[in-house]
């Protein structure tokens, strides 16, 4: 396993970190599956561990907490919120008054006092960065978290927050945590340079583009991955997006065979090897997964393999775009875009 800098914090972190979205009813992991895919995952090496509060409705927060019990020092833990927690429409977003409801039940469920990242899940338009930030700055200091970051934040909102806690002489947000594999790129163009500009550590999901990189996606073959069931169009053929990630992942796995590699070594290695990313969060389901992906842990890929990539997905460039968590809402909403 290596070994970074989580941004300027001087905290080390894997460059393999576990996610645990997949714990309890959204993967039907159960808590001895759960805590046993904790012990394996530290006993290779991860030292950081992020969950978020929707997961499940909170359950995956729990049974992280459960797995970690005892070991809480050894573990850098992080968590999210601002997704919806319900249906109040006051239990989502990133107001002071939700952050501090939704802190308190995250450190309930995660049985600790405190967390080392707390995280906003997505860009909320309909609050102001300084009461985010103001916020997040005194939950900092009353010492219920030690460092705060973003979660799949829009570029230029990236820089707006890092304007607005020096404008207000506020902590500021250290992480951000991306969607990015080889199938998708497009933070390339915009977000990593801004994260490298103020030397943010950057965790980034998804970096076996939800089961297509992992191997089991091949032409010819019926697509069988939890998130096929869960998502099905999102793995139909026949929609042009799709052939086009399909062709990329046929050439990405010629690639891989002649380079002597796995195709999660060579989409985990891919993403680990860009300058700006600190680490990049594996979600497995089963103790296989993650074993299986923990065979990437040391993973190096060469600079001909890297150019290899580059050659069947241009960098910046991003196979299936309308699948972008980030897209400005005017983008996607028309009444914003009238007068």
């Amino acid at each position: 396993m290596q070994y970074r800098t989580l941004g300027r914090t001087g905290v080390q972190v894997s460059s393999l970190a576990l996610g645990a979205m997949n714990f309890g009813s959204i993967g039907r992991t159960t808590q001895d599956e759960a805590t046993a895919i904790v012990d394996a995952a530290l006993e290779g090496g991860i030292n950081l561990i992020d969950t978020a509060d929707m997961y499940g409705d909170g359950e995956s927060e729990e049974m992280v907490g459960k797995a970690i019990a005892g070991r809480r020092d050894d573990i850098v833990l992080a968590t999210k919120a601002g997704l919806p927690m319900g249906e109040e429409r006051n239990h989502r977003g990133s107001s002071r008054r939700w952050l501090v409801t939704a802190l308190d039940d995250s450190l309930r469920r995660l049985g600790v006092d405190h967390v080392d990242l707390y995280q906003i899940h997505r860009w909320d338009p309909s609050t102001g960065d300084e009461e985010t930030l103001s916020a997040l700055t005194d939950l900092q200091r009353a010492g219920k978290i030690r460092y705060f970051g973003s979660s799949t934040f829009p570029a230029h909102r990236i820089v707006q927050a890092q304007w607005a806690s020096r404008e207000h002489h506020l902590g500021r947000y250290v992480t951000e945590q991306p969607s990015y594999s080889v199938l998708q790129r497009g933070i390339e163009t915009h977000v990593l340079p801004v994260t490298e500009e103020y030397g943010l550590g950057v965790l980034v999901w998804s970096p076996l583009a939800s089961g297509w990189l992992s191997g089991a996606v091949r032409a010819g073959r019926s697509i069988t991955t939890s998130r096929s069931t869960i998502m099905p169009q999102r793995f139909d053929t026949g929609l042009p997006e799709n052939r086009a990630r399909l062709d990329a992942v046929e050439r990405l796995a010629e690639l891989a065979d002649q380079a002597g590699l796995t195709m999660i070594q060579l989409a985990l290695g891919f993403v680990t090897a860009h300058p700006a990313v600190t680490s990049a969060l594996i979600g497995p389901r089963t103790l296989e997964h993650l074993r299986s992906q923990l065979a990437a842990a040391d993973t190096v890929l060469p600079a001909d393999v890297l150019d290899a990539i580059d050659a069947i997905v241009p960098p910046g460039t991003d196979l299936a775009p309308h699948e972008k968590y980030d897209t400005p809402p005017a983008l996607l909403d028309p009444s914003l875009r009238r007068r």
